[in-house]
């Protein structure tokens, strides 16, 4: 059974998220149920719970760009739980987390050689002309 989970946002809006499993706390004890049938209420804000989760993505990016790899771009995916105590984790698929990426590389377009040009090549000053005196 599903069930729901109310985060108030810093702004003050409410955000309900809907929780798989009879246990939308995560395991943890319940903080407050808003009624018998209402969302359980969140003990931390939105943006707290998300914190975690974006604390993750910049410690994994952190990794991949710092390595000796040097990608030119990292795209990191992976699934947010949330759960009314312990806010967002990583969700798993089956029985182990799961945490997607992506590293790429652009190709560089080789730098060919400048060819040495020849003297012949080489553009020559225009010389400047004498007047031709007319003859008798």
């Amino acid at each position: 059974m599903d069930n729901l989970v109310e985060f108030k946002a810093a702004d003050g809006a409410h955000v309900v998220v809907e929780v798989a499993g009879d246990d939308p706390t995560g395991g943890a004890r319940l903080a407050a149920r808003g009624g018998d049938n209402g969302p359980v209420q969140a003990p931390r804000t939105f943006e707290n719970s998300l914190e975690s989760a974006r604390a993750a993505a910049e410690s994994a990016l952190r990794v991949f760009r710092d390595g000796s790899l040097q990608p030119d771009a990292v795209e990191i995916e992976f699934g947010v739980k949330l759960t009314a105590e312990a806010g967002a984790v990583i969700a798993k698929t089956a029985i182990e987390g799961h945490l997607l990426v992506k590293l790429s590389w652009t190709p560089q377009q080789p730098q060919q050689p400048q060819q040495p040009q020849h003297p012949q090549q080489l553009e020559q000053p225009e010389q400047p002309r004498r007047a031709q005196q007319p003859t008798t």
